[in-house]
């Protein structure tokens, strides 16, 4: 727990203790989808997609034939090449965004695309969990997963259990939900030197008027909002920038949060331990400080905490 500036030592399942009767919790109910499909090339060798989202559009849409993928091997795969799946079907790459191996890639399949994905595909793990056991798969997603369309999971949630939230409960916390569906936004890591540099890529979400109406109502109050997750806190300011407060309906963000960021809506947050190099970590330091994040990450290195998708958690009060 990191809470103006001091820092304490917990476990998950003390923190309805931090919460009070009013606080709002806002969950990211995104499930997501096995977005990792393997086939392989004409000539034999193999080949992975990585699908993010359809090409005309950052919804989900199962409906739609082509998609926009990060390849591998992304020499191998130019436009043109063809990957095959089998009885499945086959997709064409039909145009080359970068030499890092996004591509848009045209689907012919036998299937439905659903069932496609529940044959060729994976939940896409992040490359440094070396486990694909179906154990793993089955933990990648959260307990009130709902919406499909992310093709990474919101991790900060993973820690909640039935548990916990009737805790909550009986402390009068209100739960409310919305979706974003994370993308290359949340999990692409900085390449540039210079943080106002980077290109945030663009990540759909909606804000149910339920939700909208309980922030609003809570924001007059006086009362806390608490986002479970840096794709909450995404969600909820990139709203708040547009229209001057948390707006229900659909919409898209590319907000990059950085140190100056004025917070509109978020008052507190539950987040993981974010790799360096990430725009998670840049949003955590603009709520808490730089300063404070580092001493907080120099503990958790001394007391042998996890890191990343499957790591612990902090509680953050700025």
């Amino acid at each position: 727990m990191l809470r103006r500036g001091e820092i304490e030592h917990r476990t998950f399942r003390d923190l309805p203790e931090y919460l009070r009767a009013g606080d709002v919790l806002v969950l990211n109910e995104t499930r997501v989808i096995a977005a990792r499909v393997f086939g392989l090339r004409p000539c034999g060798g193999r080949a992975e997609l990585l699908l993010l989202h359809p090409s005309h559009q950052i919804r989900y849409d199962p409906s739609a034939t082509r998609w926009q993928a990060l390849v591998k091997p992304g020499r191998r795969l130019r436009e043109g090449q063809r990957v095959l799946f089998g009885d499945l079907g086959e997709a064409r790459i039909v145009a080359v965004h970068d030499e890092d191996g996004v591509r848009d890639v045209e689907f012919s399949l036998r299937v439905p695309f659903e069932r496609f994905l529940e044959h060729a595909g994976r939940l896409p793990l992040p490359p440094y969990i070396h486990n694909e056991s179906d154990e793993a798969q089955e933990r990648y997603q959260t307990i009130f997963a709902r919406e499909p369309g992310s093709v990474a999971a919101p991790t900060a949630s993973l820690h909640f259990t039935e548990t916990v939230f009737e805790a909550l409960r009986e402390r009068e916390v209100e739960m409310v939900k919305l979706v974003l569906d994370v993308g290359l936004g949340t999990f692409r890591p900085m390449q540039s030197e210079r943080i106002d540099e980077h290109l945030m890529h663009a990540e759909s979400f909606t804000i149910p008027q339920h939700t909208a109406d309980a922030l609003a109502s809570a924001k007059r109050e006086g009362r806390r909002v608490i986002a479970a997750g840096t794709t909450v806190v995404r969600a909820l300011e990139g709203s708040a920038a547009v229209h001057g407060a948390v707006h229900p309906g659909s919409d898209e963000t590319n907000i990059f949060i950085t140190p100056g960021w004025r917070f509109q809506v978020v008052d507190a947050m539950i987040t993981n331990f974010h790799l360096p190099q990430s725009t998670l970590l840049v949003l955590v330091s603009a709520f808490a400080g730089r300063e404070a994040i580092l001493r907080a990450y120099r503990e958790a290195v001394e007391r042998e905490y996890r890191f990343f998708s499957f790591g612990d958690a902090m509680f953050i009060e700025p």
